[in-house]
């Protein structure tokens, strides 16, 4: 098989591990070869490189990553401008473990409603991912991103998920007005706009 020349990302046009991925290239401007895949249908050479068959995978030469909190964190390390992390070590740990906590809990949920839409586990989770997110709302009352005045890795693994609440069935109160204003803030950034697909752009729209 023949090496790339250039960095590729092989990614899901519909789900939220391989739009955070686009986010952030979009938001650092990183110019790269974007393979879209079907997860039931992936091409040949991504089936040899990665021996989960998952997306997002990106192929930087010789390197092959294949989960996406790993990708993210790699692309903010090798292109460091703008820096998507914060450069103080305890904020740093405070921006993990939020990230931490996101990948658990949302993505977890996410999972499951886009597993089985129509399932037990589905409306569980949709009820669940609705009520956590409204709970969180004075978190993103405080700062114009989460818990920071400039967008990181965190708001960039937040918005795939809010994205789409619509798309899942998941409707905010009232009380969750902060939430909503957060969205419209990352929704309108030039990069969000770019980093999406057609079919992500048909969740709201």
């Amino acid at each position: 098989m023949a090496r790339r020349a250039v960095m590729t990302l092989f990614s899901a046009p519909t789900d939220p591990w391989s739009h955070r991925a686009r986010l952030v290239l979009a938001e650092k401007g990183i110019a790269i070869d974007v393979v879209s895949a079907d997860a039931g249908k992936l091409p040949e050479d991504l089936l040899d490189l990665n021996p989960y068959h998952s997306l997002p995978t990106l192929v930087d030469r010789d390197l092959v990553l294949y989960d996406s909190r790993v990708i993210i964190d790699y692309l903010d390390e090798r292109f460091p401008h703008p820096p998507l992390m914060p450069i103080d070590p305890v904020t740093r740990a405070q921006f993990r473990v939020a990230l931490y906590r996101v990948e658990r809990d949302w993505y977890g949920m996410a999972h499951d409603i886009q597993a089985d839409p129509h399932g037990k586990t589905a409306a569980q989770s949709r009820r669940v991912l609705g009520e956590a997110i409204a709970a969180s709302a004075e978190v993103f009352k405080a700062k114009p991103f989460f818990l920071s005045d400039e967008f990181s890795l965190v708001d960039a693994s937040i918005a795939p998920i809010l994205w789409r609440l619509r798309h899942y069935g998941i409707e905010l109160p009232p009380q969750a007005a902060p939430i909503v204003k957060y969205m419209n803030t990352v929704f309108s950034r030039p990069a969000f706009r770019a980093s999406l697909t057609e079919a992500e752009r048909s969740m709201r729209y």
